[in-house]
Order: C-alpha cells, then sequence, then structure tokens
C-alpha cells in the first residue's frame, strides 16, 4: 500500500466534447513564398507603414 494520499482525477464536472472535425485541416500545406514574392511584402509593408493613412468623413467630422 502506498502511503501517499489519493488524487481525484475527474477536473470537469463532465467529459470534454471531441474536437470539431473543421478544426482540422484536409488540405495541402500552403506553397512557400518565392523570393520576390518575399521582397514585394516587404516593400509594401513599409511603404504602408510610413504613408499617413487617408482621414474618412468621421474622422473628419469628429473634430
Amino acid at each position: 500500500m502506498s502511503s501517499a494520499p489519493k488524487r481525484d482525477v475527474r477536473h470537469l464536472a463532465y467529459p470534454e466534447p471531441p474536437a470539431s472535425p473543421l478544426w482540422h485541416r484536409a488540405s495541402p500545406r500552403p506553397r512557400p513564398l518565392t523570393t520576390a514574392q518575399q521582397r514585394r511584402n516587404r516593400e509594401l509593408l513599409l511603404r504602408a507603414q510610413h504613408v499617413p493613412r487617408p482621414r474618412t468623413a468621421t474622422e473628419e467630422t469628429a473634430r
């Protein structure tokens, strides 16, 4: 006999439902980006970070 106290291993009041089949992707993995696509994405990201966004009508009237 063990001297350690027995633990109740039931943590939930009810069993966890099975995972949805929608959580599992059955399609093949996406193709990696080419070097040219990566370069273009970097250029567009840098440009977007430094160009001010155009103001919308609601932002102009809120002033």
